[in-house]
């Protein structure tokens, strides 16, 4: 079963009179990993799609949808995708990949056929963006990725960044993907904050202690809004937003990016004593 839905974009003015249920319902992402689905989100944000896919007793494949009016989901595209459960495996036009927990697979323009595989409970998250040119799939495993240490205990903001499908690993035409972990103790991610109109972003919260929460801070940086999240959802954040947020407790997210450029340091910083 695939299901999907289409989210348009916001205007920044319109988005200071939002309140709390009409913030969720245009950025918020939720049921991602509906058991035997894939669940998908088309965003008018750089034509991004978040998804995931929980083949938990059959095999899953990514399908086409209506917005993408083509025969299959890669014909104009590219996609990231990111295992956030159990071992599991993801066959690309018949050949397999293995995916341990937080590996990545990248899978380029013009594959046919792309299935999610049951067996051993794993769970796929991924982002797909519009592609040019067609890249060569390639999986990146724990020990493929670049790894930044940041922040700082004093300031809760320690943490281990992981860049899995960035340039300089992986080729591609503009999407980017990583894994941010929050040190134990700390709960603070992407602070100081920052924004980057050059491209959009989206941030998908795990790894969050049962009964604990996260807040995710958005808007521009003189008028932020907040969204509370649980552990397996998702977030759309628009090129004039900041993407912060702080936990009740240490908590993991994948970050994926898309637009004009593959810089990952082209962002404009927003000094924390700023911010309202």
């Amino acid at each position: 079963m695939t299901n999907h839905q289409l989210k348009y974009t916001v205007h920044p003015e319109d988005a200071k009179s939002y309140g709390t249920e009409k913030l969720r319902d245009h950025f918020l992402l939720d049921n991602l990993f509906l058991e035997n689905s894939v669940n998908l989100t088309y965003s008018m944000y750089d034509r991004y799609i978040v998804g995931g896919a929980n083949p938990k007793n059959q095999d899953l494949a990514l399908k086409t949808v209506p917005y993408l009016k083509s025969e299959h989901f890669l014909d104009r595209r590219e996609i990231g995708i990111v295992n956030v459960g159990n071992r599991g495996v993801v066959s690309v036009d018949g050949i397999a990949f293995e995916l341990d927990r937080k590996e990545a697979l990248y899978v380029g323009k013009g594959v046919k056929e792309v299935v999610f595989k049951t067996g051993g409970d794993p769970l796929f998250y991924f982002n797909s963006a519009p592609a040019h040119k067609s890249y060569p799939t390639q999986k990146v495993g724990v020990d493929n990725a670049e790894v930044i240490e940041l922040g700082n205990p004093k300031y809760a903001n320690q943490r281990i960044l992981k860049k899995l499908i960035v340039n300089g690993i992986v080729e591609t035409c503009q999407l980017q993907m990583g894994i941010t972990e929050l040190v134990e103790g700390n709960v603070w991610n992407t602070i100081p904050a920052h924004t980057h109109e050059r491209r959009m972003e989206a941030y998908f919260y795990f790894e969050l202690e049962k009964g604990q929460t996260i807040c995710h801070f958005m808007g521009q940086p003189q008028h932020t809004r907040h969204i509370f999240m649980q552990a397996n959802q998702a977030i759309l954040s628009p090129e004039w937003s900041i993407h912060s947020g702080a936990g009740t407790s240490n908590y993991s997210f994948v970050w994926g990016m898309a637009g004009e450029n593959l810089d990952y340091g082209d962002m404009d910083i927003c000094p924390t004593d700023n911010l309202k």
